[in-house]
């Protein structure tokens, strides 16, 4: 009996040790793999990670479902993520606002996302768009300028959040040009989109797809986004840099990671996989559609980038004073 207890002991070690380690390269994927995406449906980074699902279930044999895990300015779906078991079963498609911006603002979330995740790509850059109600008259940057100097206490804009790209943008913009601007937070583009279009403020930095439809409608007016050069689907609308700001650049990109961990042959097949993926000439086709474009890097090039995005930024956030309070 005491040989039988012994076994059984061993074999329920055996079996716990089995469990617990990160799945090999090779059995990977070994069930369905949660691709979180911590933001409301809708949003630029859903729309990529549905654009790329049906691609990787079919790639790798394996349902790609996307999950909303929303809240605390992209940090709820990133912390599910940074604590998930490293097997590559659950991705996180992240962007600029909640993998940098957001921790910048808010540092102490339990974890950096500098050590706890791990890049598999980056994947597109959805540029940040200064737009205007037409009400106030300016056709350039340069008149909207002019137009807030001449404005006792400035003029306000609205953004996406917080510590998002958006309110970075516009941080920038106060910083660069010597301007007095407002924040007004939102809790999402379509409320700040449908107070732009009503009015109600005068002014707002946004994702491009976000507001290029009421742009084509007439209902704003563009003047320039936050790239370090024009688009080529949209050679039209010239960059903020161009217009007379130095040293001006928002790049508000959607990349992908996994937790810290996962083995390095499953980062490079799912990279490599969302290379192809992305140089379909449908998927081309629907970025431009989007106003977004093809910027896809590798795992060690996005985790350089991600660090140098952090470098660059934190001087500019404490110098903007911006806080979450």
């Amino acid at each position: 009996m005491q040989r039988r207890a012994i076994g059984r002991a061993a074999l329920a070690l055996g079996f716990g040790a089995m469990v617990g380690r990160p799945a090999r390269a090779e059995e990977w994927p070994s069930r369905t793999v949660t691709m979180v995406v911590p933001y409301a449906p809708g949003g630029s980074n859903d729309v990529v990670a549905r654009l790329l699902a049906p691609g990787l279930q079919k790639a790798f044999g394996k349902s790609f479902v996307v999950e909303n895990r929303t809240g605390g300015g992209g940090s709820v779906g990133m912390s599910q993520v940074a604590r998930a078991r490293p097997d590559g079963q659950t991705l996180l498609v992240s962007s600029a606002s909640n993998h940098v911006f957001n921790h910048l603002v808010v540092p102490d979330q339990g974890y950096d996302p500098r050590e706890a995740l791990s890049a598999i790509a980056m994947m597109v850059d959805v540029p940040n768009a200064l737009a205007v109600h037409p009400s106030l008259g300016v056709a350039d940057l340069q008149a909207l300028l002019a137009k807030i100097r001449a404005t006792s206490g400035g003029l306000s804009f609205a953004s996406t959040g917080v510590g998002s790209s958006n309110h970075l943008a516009g941080e920038l913009l106060r910083l660069r040009a010597g301007v007095e601007l407002n924040h007004v937070p939102y809790r999402g583009g379509g409320p700040a989109l449908a107070d732009l279009i009503a009015g109600t403020v005068p002014i707002a930095f946004l994702n491009l797809p976000t507001v290029l439809p009421a742009a084509e409608a007439g209902q704003v007016r563009i003047l320039g986004i936050g790239g370090k050069s024009r688009l080529s689907s949209r050679p039209n609308i010239p960059t903020i840099g161009e217009q007379g700001v130095a040293n001006y650049e928002v790049q508000s990109w959607t990349g992908l990671f996994t937790p810290r961990g996962t083995p390095q042959p499953v980062i490079q097949r799912l990279s490599a996989e969302v290379r192809t993926l992305l140089d379909q000439a449908s998927m081309r086709e629907r970025l431009v559609d989007l106003g977004s474009e093809n910027i896809w890097a590798g795992p060690e090039a996005t985790d350089n980038f991600v660090r140098a995005e952090f470098e660059r930024w934190g001087p500019i956030v404490r110098q903007a004073g911006v806080t979450n309070n």
